[in-house]
């Protein structure tokens, strides 16, 4: 990972480089054609969560990892809290998941430089599952029998690290692609509208002082660097 830096300051770096409709309503954008309702979308806000794509292990590591990337501190929950591997997971189950928002018919070319694209002929719910197992299976091997979930917080990090700047070699797909979507969807999940299963309680808003869905901001256009005084509320109308 790259150099540390004070929590509220990487998700301030981290709201600012995703887009509006990410940060308010982005996963409606990804979730329209296959979600649920609000109703089972509310309930799956619960702590007793029973993911639908992803098995026990590959669950057990992705709470190690969310937890990791965005870690409870003095500033606020952490992305366990928040939701967020609740939100990756339901992900899976969107035209997202499936890779059905790009184009996938090849011919695809892994080693061409990144403005050309992705070059994988992989969904990002194939990503998760080749990734995760990768990964498991190289720390048991460096490890003593240890999947990534079972490793102590400095190993976990020094893991999560190396796989950033694609110093683990996977068979299955290069580490760095693994991370990168991690990442993301991990900063999504903390600050996508609470509808779509993240940001629960509105948390990651509150703490970058983001209003959510409110319509009307005309008395606060001249008023910049002056902290918006009201809560956040969510597109179904819930208050934070």
């Amino acid at each position: 990972m790259s150099v540390p830096l004070p929590r509220r300051r990487f998700l301030r770096q981290a709201l600012a480089v995703l887009p509006a409709a990410t940060v308010a309503s982005g996963a409606a954008l990804t979730q329209a054609a296959c979600s649920p309702s609000s109703e089972t979308a509310h309930a799956s806000s619960s702590r007793n969560y029973h993911p639908a794509y992803f098995h026990d292990a590959e669950w057990r590591f992705l709470l190690a990892a969310a937890d990791r990337l965005i870690p409870e501190d003095e500033h606020g929950p952490g992305a366990l809290k928040a939701g967020v591997p609740e939100f990756i997971d339901r992900q899976m189950e969107t035209p997202y998941g499936y890779g059905k928002l790009w184009y996938m018919q090849g011919p695809f070319h892994p080693d061409q430089a990144p403005e050309m694209g992705f070059q994988l002929n992989l969904s990002p719910r194939d990503i998760y599952r080749l990734g995760i197992k990768a990964c498991d299976d190289w720390c048991v091997r460096q490890h003593d029998g240890k999947s990534f979930a079972q490793l102590d917080i400095a190993a976990q990090e020094s893991t999560l690290a190396q796989m950033e700047h694609g110093a683990i070699e996977f068979d299955s797909l290069p580490s760095q692609i693994f991370f990168s979507y991690l990442l993301k969807n991990t900063r999504e999940g903390f600050f996508a509208d609470p509808m779509y299963g993240g940001n629960r309680d509105m948390v990651g808003w509150k703490m970058v002082g983001f209003p959510g869905a409110r319509a009307d901001f005309a008395d606060w256009i001249d008023k910049p660097g002056v902290r918006y005084p009201y809560g956040p509320v969510s597109i179904d109308g819930r208050r934070g």
